[in-house]
């Protein structure tokens, strides 16, 4: 009995290996053209009043690129973007902490878009969110040939000299 129950699992097993996988489905590479625009996101700080409107700050954005380890600092302003060889940098935002909050922190909302090997104009987002100054490992820019890190982002809060 033992012996049935045991050639009837592994004759399962066998017929649950010797299956394909299912073909996995295509992936729409293709970016809505309402996508390719950088959308600012409503920062509460900005809307009290509270710092340097949104409008007014600067990012400073490191970007390099590992094939020959140059290194290069963009700065851009919420809203611009800014190419560099295959690679564009978008800003959508920027905020660091008031000087009386602790711990300290810089971060910036950035896109990276990437062109697409063998073509003119076709580029790819290969990332879309906030990267932080203090906390690279949080969230990064996995990329073999480039690596996108925010340096600071210049803004100023009331009473601060």
């Amino acid at each position: 009995m033992v012996r049935a129950g045991a050639l009837l699992c592994s004759l399962l097993l066998v017929g649950a290996c010797s299956q394909d996988p299912p073909e996995p489905e295509p992936v729409n590479t293709e970016i809505p053209e309402e996508l390719q625009r950088v959308q600012l996101p409503e920062i509460a700080a900005a809307e009290a009043g509270i710092g340097t409107p949104l409008e007014e700050r600067v990012a400073t954005i490191g970007l390099l690129n590992k094939r020959n380890n140059e290194t290069q600092d963009l700065e851009l302003s919420p809203g611009q973007q800014q190419r560099v060889g295959d690679v564009i940098i978008r800003l959508a935002s920027c905020e660091r902490t008031a000087p009386w909050e602790m711990p300290q922190e810089t971060g910036a909302f950035v896109q990276v878009l990437v062109r697409e090997r063998g073509t003119q104009n076709d580029f790819r987002r290969v990332f879309s969110g906030w990267l932080f100054k203090n906390s690279p490992s949080l969230n990064v820019v996995e990329h073999p040939i480039y690596d996108v890190w925010i340096k600071d982002c210049a803004m100023e809060f009331p009473g601060e000299e």
